[in-house]
C-alpha cells in the first residue's frame, strides 16, 4: 500500500525488518509475498523507491537493493519513466544479470552461492596454454564447482551453471576458496595479493549441454545452453582469472547497457 500524503513520512522502522538477515533480503521477501498473494498482479506498478522508504522506515540503498533481488528473480521489471512494473507472480529458478562495469560482477558473485568441487594444481600443456596464454608447463591453480541463484531468503536455488575457473600460478596459493563461497574469486584475489583486475573481456556462445553437465544441472542432455568465458586482467594487461561457466538457457538471462558519450564535438552533438 502506498502511504497517502497525510501519512508520517519518518516511520518507526518495519518490525518485521529487525531480524538476523540484511534489510534489504527482508523487504524483498515482503514484496515477494505480496507479489504472490496477488496484492500486487501482473501489470500492476511497484511502490516508487521513496515510498518503499516510507512504508518501510528504510533507506533508498535497502529499497534499490530489494527491487535489484526482485529484478533477478524474474518478478518484475524496471524501466525508465515509466518505473516499476509486475511481470510474474511466481519467481524464476534462474538469475537475470545486468551488466554496466566490472564491478557489477562482484554484485552477482555476492548474490550467488559458488560451491567448489575440486582445487588442484595442474602442470599445463600446450593446448591449456594457449587458452591460458601462458607456457607450457606451467603449473595454474584448477577449480570446478557450480554456482546456485539465492532465494530472497538467502538460501541456494537451483545450479544456474558449471563454472571452471584457471587462477595464475602467482595466486595459486590462495586461500579460502573452497566448499560454498559468496563471493568473487577475482576479489579474494586482489584482496590477498594486491593485485587489481582492471579489465574482463567477456565471450558467450551458444551450445548444447553434455551428458556429464546436464546431469549436474538437471537439465536434458543436448538441451539449450549458453557458454559464457570471462578473462579477468590486470592494469598491465596480464591473465589473472580464467573463468568459464554453463548455464541452462531457461535460468541465465544477461542484459548489458551501452552508454553513449556526448563530447564536444562529437557526432552526437546538436549542429
Amino acid at each position: 500500500m502506498t502511504l497517502d500524503a497525510g501519512s508520517n513520512p519518518h516511520p518507526s522502522p518495519n518490525p518485521a525488518l529487525q531480524g538476523s538477515q540484511p534489510r534489504y533480503v527482508q523487504l524483498a521477501q515482503t514484496l515477494l509475498n505480496e507479489i504472490e498473494s496477488g496484492h500486487y498482479p501482473v501489470g500492476s506498478q511497484l511502490p516508487t523507491e521513496f515510498e518503499l522508504c516510507e512504508q518501510f522506515g528504510v533507506r533508498r540503498s535497502t529499497a534499490r537493493e530489494a527491487v535489484k533481488r526482485l529484478v533477478q528473480l524474474g518478478l518484475v521489471v524496471r524501466q525508465p519513466r515509466v518505473g516499476t512494473t509486475v511481470r510474474a507472480r511466481t519467481a524464476t529458478s534462474g538469475y537475470r544479470q545486468s551488466m554496466a562495469d566490472v564491478s557489477d560482477l562482484y554484485q552477482y558473485a555476492t548474490e550467488t552461492t559458488l560451491v567448489i568441487e575440486s582445487r588442484a594444481t595442474v602442470q599445463i600443456d600446450a593446448e591449456q596454454a594457449q587458452s591460458l596464454e601462458a607456457t607450457a608447463g606451467e603449473t595454474w591453480l584448477n577449480l570446478h564447482g557450480r554456482r546456485h541463484a539465492r532465494t530472497p531468503s538467502g538460501e541456494p536455488a537451483a545450479p544456474i551453471c558449471v563454472t571452471e575457473l584457471w587462477l595464475h600460478p602467482a595466486f595459486r596459493s590462495i586461500q579460502g576458496i573452497q566448499g560454498a563461497l559468496q563471493g568473487a574469486v577475482h576479489a579474494a584475489i586482489e584482496q590477498q595479493f594486491g593485485e587489481l583486475i582492471t579489465e574482463v573481456e567477456q565471450e558467450i556462445r551458444a551450445v548444447a549441454l553434455n551428458k556429464a553437465d546436464a546431469e549436474v544441472l538437471g537439465a536434458p542432455a543436448g538441451s539449450p545452453g549458453l557458454w559464457v568465458r570471462r578473462r579477468y586482467r590486470n592494469r598491465m594487461g596480464q591473465l589473472v582469472e580464467l573463468a568459464t561457466s554453463i548455464h541452462p538457457a531457461d535460468r541465465f538471462s544477461y542484459t548489458t547497457v551501452l552508454r553513449r558519450e556526448w563530447g564536444v564535438g562529437g557526432k552526437g552533438d546538436a549542429a
